[in-house]
């Protein structure tokens, strides 16, 4: 499992050479765009910048850039490949397009990786002849800050395959998980999915305002949440742990939410919720905003690389 291609040279792909390239491992870079993977390579050294500025890598940009190189075609990317991860867009059309080159070019022991974040492997592996291999590795945006990484195999995908998948993310700095069966939107984006029905359902009802109800996750549940899951969370909040908080607060949440009912969020409640972000802040501060995002979880990350030595 050491050369590495990575197909789609965008935000996610890049993302993805740094976290291989900074593992050691050589990286081919491909995109169907002329030019993107070469232009891609700019902005890569530059996130390496910034991670070593951080003391998440302790090689320099220069040095861990050097492992990653473009290809012209996508054969070429990944006709020597152990490992393949996919980032071409959201369509399933197009994965199946994609799956079906990759999986005539590649070496049969060659592992076909997705990042997509709602279609199941299932959908764009059928029929394939190495369709055995063919799993989904969903990263969080970014993946080279954010390390939790869902390996969620079709059901014809080999253990073999789910296991060394695992274990190569686990080996280059990300933190897998395995997503037992397939289901819709994977695990992570349907917990994102529940907390974000209810933030836009608070928020319609005017029980409270878009930057109020930011400060219940910033400053309250995603403290905890940034080194604790939900059910330590809760073990850790009962004397008695879990079977003592389920007897405590079960009953009380089950009837908070019986009734609660999520409609689509129509072109009102959508146009109210920018409202409020934008009276925070300006659309053209969009870009800014998502660098400071990201060098505040890479801070973060530092910290608790930090904390995981001291404990």
């Amino acid at each position: 499992m050491e050369k590495v291609a990575i197909i789609g040279s965008g935000l996610i792909g890049r993302a993805w050479a740094m976290v291989f390239a900074r593992a050691g491992h050589p990286v081919k870079l491909y995109d169907a765009a002329p030019g993107a993977a070469e232009k891609a390579l700019a902005l890569i050294k530059e996130g390496l910048e910034e991670l070593h500025e951080f003391g998440l890598i302790g090689e320099s940009a220069d040095v861990v850039v050097q492992r990653v190189t473009t290809a012209g075609t996508l054969a070429d990317a990944v006709k020597d490949a152990d490992y393949v991860q996919e980032n071409t867009s959201e369509k399933l059309d197009v994965k199946r397009e994609v799956y079906r080159q990759m999986d005539e070019a590649a070496p049969a022991h060659c592992i076909l990786a997705s990042s997509t974040s709602t279609i199941p492997a299932s959908r764009f592996s059928e029929g394939l002849k190495g369709r055995h291999r063919c799993i989904v590795a969903h990263p969080v945006n970014p993946p080279h800050i954010v390390p939790i990484v869902e390996i969620s195999p079709a059901p014809w995908t080999s253990p073999d395959v789910v296991a060394k998948t695992r274990a190569l993310h686990d080996k280059v700095g990300q933190v897998a998980i395995t997503v037992k069966k397939e289901i819709e939107g994977f695990i992570l984006n349907r917990l994102q999915a529940a907390l974000l029905l209810e933030s836009w359902r608070l928020v319609k009802e005017d029980y409270v305002s878009v930057e109020d109800l930011d400060k219940c996750i910033k400053d309250g549940l995603g403290l905890r949440w940034s080194f604790m899951g939900p059910f330590e969370t809760i073990d850790l909040n009962a004397p008695g742990g879990v079977p003592d908080y389920a007897k405590r607060y079960g009953p009380v949440l089950h009837g908070m939410m019986s009734n609660t009912k999520n409609d689509p969020w129509d072109d009102a409640l959508v146009a109210k919720v920018d409202g409020e972000r934008r009276k925070i802040m300006p659309q053209g501060k969009h870009a800014e905003r998502e660098a400071w995002r990201d060098r505040r979880l890479m801070a973060l990350i530092a910290h608790k690389r930090l904390m995981q030595i001291k404990d």
